[in-house]
């Protein structure tokens, strides 16, 4: 697919660290980015750095995530492109000794949901929902009508301790990228995801330098941060590669994750 002016791009999570990227790479490019956050302040903010459109969207919402669908398409026309970066979750180990109460406390099933939600659901509705509206437009070259690239994570293969929750919902994101490509194969409609490792984002960033030396000190090569540039660079490639299809690909410097 080529990126340029004429195509339309949806990103979601755009208003920090990889999603804030992804959408600085695709206006780049040329493309009439809109991005999909629940932070005002700061997705107008890069919305109008990059001359795109800020969507207030919470992305456990169905009606929240039509409605900007809504409005991006009433601005851009219908996106070409969608890379969903948003999620929200919770973390904790599936038994964890209580030290108030003196036993083992189970992680509770509602705090599982809810992550499941965050990531898991929400990828299908926003890739399902995308391709719904990609479905009806005109093909392109080799009767592509879209791109579809969702983040997982390496967790999604190294789930470490207390990351039950994430893990899995990642590893489900990647459960959906072959049967949604083969689902939607004969509409043109790709559907990749990328699993990143460490990046520096605005929320990694936060930890003590000491924190941030040993998890760079952890990657075999690059011995750093992933940085969102990266990811962006990869999320590009895999819009503007008609070949890339099905496919669930590590960004991560060839880190494993030990159990913690």
């Amino acid at each position: 697919m080529i990126i340029d002016s004429n195509t339309a791009a949806v990103v979601t999570g755009g208003a920090s660290g990889l999603g804030r990227a992804t959408a600085q790479a695709l206006a780049a490019a040329g493309a009439k980015v809109a991005i999909f956050d629940v932070n005002e302040a700061l997705g107008r903010e890069v919305a109008q750095a990059i001359g795109g459109l800020f969507c207030k969207v919470d992305i456990t919402s169905e009606d929240s995530v039509v409605a900007g669908f809504a409005q991006a398409r009433a601005a851009h026309g219908q996106e070409r492109v969608l890379v969903h970066c948003a999620m929200t979750s919770r973390r904790g180990k599936t038994l964890a000794f209580d030290k108030e109460a003196g036993k083992l406390k189970r992680l509770p099933t509602a705090d599982f949901d809810y992550g499941v939600q965050g990531i898991l659901v929400a990828s299908y509705r926003l890739a399902s929902l995308a391709a719904e509206g990609m479905a009806n437009t005109e093909a392109l070259e080799d009767g592509e009508r879209g791109a579809i690239i969702l983040t997982a994570s390496v967790a999604a293969q190294d789930g470490q301790i207390g990351q039950v929750i994430y893990a899995s919902a990642k590893a489900g994101v990647n459960g959906l990228v072959l049967p949604l490509a083969r689902d939607l194969s004969d509409l043109g409609i790709r559907v990749n995801s990328i699993m990143p490792g460490i990046f520096a984002t605005p929320l990694m960033l936060g930890a003590k330098q000491n924190v941030l030396d040993s998890l760079s000190a952890s990657v075999p090569f690059p011995k750093r941060l992933g940085k969102p540039e990266e990811f962006a660079s990869l999320a590009l490639e895999m819009a503007r590669n008609t070949y890339f299809n099905g496919q669930c690909v590590r960004l991560d410097g060839a880190i494993r994750m030990a159990p913690r």
